[in-house]
This record gives C-alpha cells, sequence and structure tokens, in this order.
C-alpha cells in the first residue's frame, strides 16, 4: 500500500450480527476500509479474486467451507495477504485456530462474548482488532511462514562472540509464533541437551492445545509448564495462558531449577510475559541462559534480553524477512541486544551449534575473547 492509502478489508463470518460488528469496527478507523463481506469460504474465496482485499477477516467455523479449509485454499492459490483469524473461546474454536495459525494466519481475535451492549461489543473487538491489523498491513509486507527468501544473516557491528555454553533454552514469541514454532521446535532433535522454556502471548485455552499439537509434531515431550515441576534437558515448557512463567533455583545444590506460575500484574499487557521469564532465568542461569526472541507485535523481551545479556549470557533474534511482525525481535535488534539474527529457517541449526559446544571449545572461547 502507498501512504495515505486505506488499508481494505475482506470480512468473512456466516453470522450477520458478527458480519455487522467487524463492519463497524473497520468503518469507525480512518485508515481502514470494508473491501467486501462473504457468509462462507467459497463466496470469501470468490471475492478475494474480484475485490483484492489488503487483508481477510475469516471465521473459524462457517458452513459451506470453514475457515481452516478456506486459509489453505487460499494459500494454496497463492494468496500472500494477511488472515486473521476470527474464532469463539470454545475447545473447538480454539482448537482449529490453533491449526489455522500454524497453517499460515497471520493472527486471531476472539469474538466478543459477555458483553452488555453492541458498543460495548465493538468497542472490545476495536481494541483487539485494530493494533493486529495495522501490525500486518504496514510495510513492509510481512513474510508467511515457510516463504522461501535469500536467506539473510545479520550480526550486530561490535558484538561479542557468544562465549557461554548454555544451559537452557529460553524463547518469547507473539503474532505469527504457531507457525514459527512449528517450523523451529521439530528440528530440535530427541537428544537436544537443555530444556526450553517458551512464552507465547495466548489464552489459556490455546496454550493447552498448542502444547498438545506440537507434541505430537516433536521428538521432544511438548506440555504446559506445572507449579514446581523441575526444568529437565528432553522438556518443552509452554507457558500456561494468563500466567506468567518462571524459573526459581533448586532447593539445594545438585537439584535441578523449577518452574513457577504467577498471575501477578501484566507485563507489556501480556500475562505471560517474555520478560517475566527472561528476567528470572537471567538471575537463576546467568551466563547459560539462550534466549530467542521470535516474531510477535510489541516489545515485550526486550527488556529480559537486556538482563540475560549483563549476566553474560546469549541473545538470538528473529530477522525482519521472516517474521510475520518484526516488533519484539525488532525491538531487541535495535537496542543492541541480539548477538545474531537470523531467518527462522536458520534459527535451529544455529540454536544446535550453540548447544553443542564441547568443555574445551568453551575454554577457547573464553581465551578468545579475553
Amino acid at each position: 500500500m502507498t501512504s495515505g492509502q486505506r488499508t481494505r478489508i475482506l470480512i468473512v463470518d456466516d453470522s450477520a450480527v458478527m458480519r455487522s460488528l467487524l463492519r463497524a469496527v473497520v468503518c469507525a478507523n480512518a485508515s481502514l476500509e470494508v473491501a467486501g463481506t462473504a457468509a462462507d469460504g467459497e463466496s470469501a474465496l470468490s471475492a478475494i479474486e474480484t475485490q483484492h482485499p489488503d487483508l481477510v477477516l475469516l471465521d473459524v467455523e462457517m458452513p459451506v467451507m470453514d475457515g481452516l479449509d478456506t486459509l489453505r485454499k487460499m494459500r494454496a492459490r497463492g494468496h500472500k495477504i494477511p488472515v486473521i483469524m476470527c474464532s469463539s473461546l470454545t475447545q473447538r474454536g480454539a482448537k482449529v485456530t490453533i491449526e489455522a495459525l500454524a497453517c499460515g494466519a497471520s493472527d486471531y481475535v476472539a469474538k466478543p462474548a459477555g458483553q452488555s451492549s453492541r458498543e460495548e461489543a465493538v468497542l472490545t473487538l476495536s481494541q483487539d482488532l485494530i493494533p493486529k491489523i495495522h501490525a500486518l498491513t504496514s510495510l513492509p509486507q510481512a513474510a508467511l511462514p515457510g516463504t522461501a527468501r535469500a536467506p539473510l544473516l545479520m550480526t550486530l557491528p561490535k558484538a561479542p562472540p557468544i562465549s557461554s555454553i548454555p544451559a537452557v533454552l529460553l524463547i518469547g514469541v507473539s503474532t505469527g509464533g504457531p507457525a514459527a514454532l512449528d517450523i523451529l521446535l521439530p528440528n530440535l532433535p530427541a537428544n537436544f541437551p537443555l530444556p526450553v522454556l517458551i512464552v507465547q502471548h495466548m489464552p489459556e485455552l490455546f496454550t493447552k492445545l498448542l502444547a498438545e499439537r506440537l507434541n505430537s509434531r516433536c521428538p521432544l515431550h511438548v506440555r504446559e509448564g506445572v507449579e514446581s515441576e523441575p526444568v529437565r534437558a528432553g522438556s518443552i515448557y509452554i507457558a500456561k495462558g494468563n500466567w506468567h512463567l518462571e524459573v526459581q533455583a533448586g532447593a539445594r545444590i545438585g537439584l535441578p531449577a523449577t518452574l513457577h506460575l504467577s498471575q501477578g500484574a501484566l507485563e507489556n499487557h501480556c500475562r505471560p510475559a517474555v520478560d517475566a521469564l527472561f528476567r528470572s532465568a537471567a538471575a537463576v542461569y546467568g551466563a547459560g541462559a539462550l534466549a530467542v526472541v521470535l516474531t510477535g507485535m510489541g516489545s515485550d523481551g526486550m527488556i529480559g534480553a537486556r538482563l540475560i545479556r549483563e549476566h553474560g549470557g546469549s541473545v538470538l533474534a528473529q530477522d525482519q524477512a521472516s517474521s510475520t511482525v518484526w516488533g519484539m525481535p525488532g525491538a531487541v535488534t535495535t537496542a543492541g541486544l541480539a548477538h545474531k539474527v537470523l531467518p527462522l529457517n536458520l534459527m535451529a541449526s544455529e540454536i544446535l551449534r550453540l548447544s553443542s559446544r564441547t568443555h574445551a571449545e568453551h575454554i577457547e572461547l573464553r581465551e578468545g575473547v579475553g
């Protein structure tokens, strides 16, 4: 889109009430306009061909063709425009949404529920939806997960080499996260030597289903983190929605660190927050913390990444070309906190290279830095 041109939105939902709510949200924003509406997936595919929208708001559950099938056909036909899924907060709605996000949907919004008036429903929906539309349609165009691009490897000037052997892998991710994790995590082998702790910005029901889906695809065991659970290699722990995930030192020397779940104040408007995890890991693991910041809106993780660097730990960030939204990794990168900025398809190999270092190599690195 050129500067000053309004973003054109296609609204796809079988409910006339929901289409009306979404239209009200879009029309209330001066930078947006409704390109068209559709009540099912088949009609949506036709509208995409004729209306050429900049973004699609796509209902999860519809007759004729549901949102997931519509998304798959869009991508199969080469349509790369951003898609935001509109989901009900139900088991089925959440499960289909997780699958859609892993298959290339850019983000999702929850349909309003429990509001006392139409005005309140429009306001609630607008507060969640409008920032996501702007993030996904601002230039440069966000990349689809898995999109083939020329590899871009960027090392920040004057960044010291990574000189510590990692003891834990920390991952912070938000918008575009399920698709990014679906690419990264299956490439970590069953004998991966580090425990993996992940904060993905999602509600509680969604994080459980995300863990279950990833567990079916990964050599490592993936599950939601549980209070006081020991942190051990061979496992991937995902923060439970609406709960901060932190680590605490073992009760005595020789015992592993444990997980701690809390419902403390929101950080960066989030719970779970990446900063909460990174901050606690910096205190427990020090130079052994390896933090990876992937695609996502906002700047959650930047303060925590700074603490990890101050404790001698290591930080990697996803590059802009492969990110759905380069907010979180961009904040870390522009603050000069990333040792390396990598495309998503090279992230796993770099993690494996760092985590498989021998003690002899560690000594050589330390001496080289000195």
